[in-house]
């Protein structure tokens, strides 16, 4: 009911930080249940915001069937060549060197955009066009509010689903205990890569409804400061508990 209540400039922040909760669930997931420490998180969240902004300005595509998908799949496919490179080695991945492979892979991700020319450098890609659904371009303000709770109530139902299944339940061992569960049987690194390429997923479609809702993209949303912030909204909301990370994410951004 805000969008009735609030004036026009605090609904668009608001669903901006609707955008950030859909951010933080991803983070959440990963850390809060699997117990990987993802540093670099942004990586999913940015590549899929210029991803889809190039797909706008190069193809002139804004159709929301097309381009929330294709920020899922830049999403996850990011997340799937970074996991595979992390976790999927012949040897198990330490904690460290995950939390530091993901914590280069931000930094690396935010000095290419900085210095590729076509990426736009240091001022990003400007004047994204809005999203549109047959002939109807869906702007800022209470459609795209109402758009952006939607997503963000299927993706946490889908996680509460997720994180009570079977499947849940090895997480939640594996974050506990990870030899154990591997001495049950399970493939420890694969469990981590699938939530890991899964949350990937879910940071790239925050970052292409961020794109089209901000207008523009840049740097920062790729780096190391936006990887940073998402692991405070977690941690302020409480970790391995999903509506923590909404609510984390709410009073941060209400306060700042």
């Amino acid at each position: 009911l805000l969008p009735l209540v609030l004036k026009d400039y605090l609904t668009i922040y608001a669903t901006r930080v609707l955008i950030l909760c859909l951010f933080a669930l991803s983070f959440d997931l990963v850390w809060g249940y699997a117990g990987i420490m993802s540093f670099g998180q942004a990586v999913f969240f940015g590549t899929a915001g210029y991803g889809v902004a190039l797909i706008a300005r190069d193809l002139g595509i804004t159709s929301i069937l097309l381009v929330l998908p294709a920020g899922l799949l830049i999403g996850l496919t990011f997340a799937l060549l970074l996991g595979g490179f992390l976790l999927l080695g012949r040897h198990p991945a330490s904690v460290i060197f995950v939390s530091l492979g993901t914590l280069t892979g931000s930094y690396a991700a935010d000095r290419v955009a900085r210095g590729w020319y076509y990426l736009g450098g240091q001022n990003g890609i400007p004047s994204i066009g809005p999203m549109s659904l047959g002939s109807y371009d869906i702007t800022e303000g209470p459609v795209y509010y109402y758009l952006a709770l939607g997503i963000l109530v299927l993706v946490y139902l889908l996680c509460r689903f997720l994180v009570r299944s079977q499947f849940g339940l090895a997480l939640a061992g594996l974050r506990e205990n990870e030899q154990r569960i591997a001495f049950f049987g399970y493939q420890v690194q694969r469990l981590k890569a699938i939530i890991f390429s899964f949350a990937g997923a879910i940071a790239g479609l925050a970052g292409s409804l961020y794109a089209f809702h901000e207008g523009f993209v840049w740097p920062n949303i790729l780096g190391v400061v936006m990887s940073t912030q998402v692991v405070l909204y977690v941690l302020f909301g409480g970790s391995g508990t999903l509506i923590g990370a909404v609510i984390g994410t709410i009073a941060i951004e209400a306060v700042s």
